[in-house]
């Protein structure tokens, strides 16, 4: 019944997809998408509808192909998503209005399909986006990195509309999406600022504090709610202005955040809070890891020395951190609060007032 109905009517179902894409507000249809994107989406779920009893094998390699055209024609992950979903919206909203019956089986296969097709899509774009890196020094990494990072939010749209739409939470595309953006946005952030650093890239600008924690809040959310770790934030007093690169604070900020909620166990807590003087300000990021071996945190605590590692496994980004807080004129300290945590305190210099 479902196949019949995806065939009959799939001039309405296309309109239908056609108009929400054209409707949404970010990210913006093109006309590609419009014209192509999302008809080979409504025919690759009738083909899948005609040959339901192929194996997931063969569905997956379908999707894995999909995907690598994709890439070819230019389109975004965010892009792929929203159109999947769209046309799983046009179907499901045109079927009820016309009363057409669709058993629980064919729904059933119908939402599992759009899941897996979603995950394996993004999986192989993902693979394929990653093999067009090359070596080309500094520049490209850079540019790279920064067209990463601005599709990051747009990403993270997608996913949270995941959770609600006609693709469960639950399901292959949910925890795809999911455990991308957790990478994706530690790695990005740090290499923004590695690259930047070394090549000796700087943009030095005024900054609101309060903008700048409220940013690093907002991203890390999802972070922390995926551990299942309260995130407190405490609100920063206006008229707190620093100057620094705003890039590089911010992928500091955010990293130390991200490794207080990775150290930190599930049902645990993170706290950032903000304090200010006339001369300075520091930012505290607390965590319940537990505590550190005797000695880390003056180990923690020494000088940036370039080339050297985290030197407790802290991903990317301590020694990018220091750096870039050292960038901005300030520096980073660790205290270790024993059988609880440790805190992360960034300090660094306080504006005057504009008058």
């Amino acid at each position: 019944m479902l196949h019949e109905f995806l065939v009959t009517n799939r001039a309405a179902i296309f309109a239908r997809a056609r108009a929400k894409a054209t409707a949404r507000p970010a990210p913006l249809a093109t006309e590609e998408e419009l014209e192509t994107g999302v008809p080979i989406f409504l025919d690759q779920l009738i083909e899948a509808m005609t040959l339901s009893r192929t194996s997931s094998g063969e569905q997956a390699q379908s999707a894995a192909k999909h995907g690598s055209d994709l890439l070819r024609r230019g389109f975004t992950v965010a892009q792929v998503v929203h159109d999947y979903g769209g046309v799983c919206q046009a179907v499901t909203e045109l079927a009820d209005e016309m009363q057409v019956l669709i058993t629980a089986d064919e729904f059933r296969f119908f939402n599992q399909y759009l899941d897996d097709s979603i995950a394996g899509a993004v999986t192989e774009y993902s693979r394929q986006r990653e093999l067009t890196i090359t070596a080309d020094g500094r520049e490209r990494l850079g540019e790279l990195a920064h067209e990463l990072r601005n599709s990051l939010g747009a990403a993270m749209l997608a996913f949270q509309s995941l959770r609600t739409g006609q693709v469960g939470p639950g399901g292959s595309t949910a925890a795809l999406l999911g455990r991308s953006l957790l990478r994706l946005s530690g790695v990005v952030h740090s290499s923004i600022a590695r690259v930047r650093l070394e090549a000796g890239m700087k943009a030095t600008e005024r900054m609101s504090l309060r903008e700048l924690v409220e940013e690093i809040a907002v991203t890390n959310s999802m972070s922390a709610s995926s551990r299942n770790i309260e995130l407190i934030v405490a609100p920063v007093e206006r008229g707190v202005d620093i100057e620094g690169d705003r890039q590089l604070l911010a992928a500091a900020l955010a990293n130390i955040v991200q490794n207080a909620c990775k150290f930190t166990p599930s049902e645990g807590r993170v706290s950032v809070k903000t304090f200010a003087t006339r001369d300075r300000v520091t930012i505290d990021v607390a965590d319940q890891c537990g505590g550190l071996p005797p000695g880390k945190a003056e180990e923690l605590s020494l000088p940036v020395q370039h080339g050297n590692g985290d030197p407790v496994g802290l991903g990317l980004g301590l020694s990018v951190s220091r750096r870039s807080i050292a960038a901005s004129g300030g520096h980073i300290r660790v205290r270790d609060v024993p059988g609880i945590g440790c805190i992360f305190t960034i300090d660094l210099p306080r504006l005057r007032p504009l008058p």
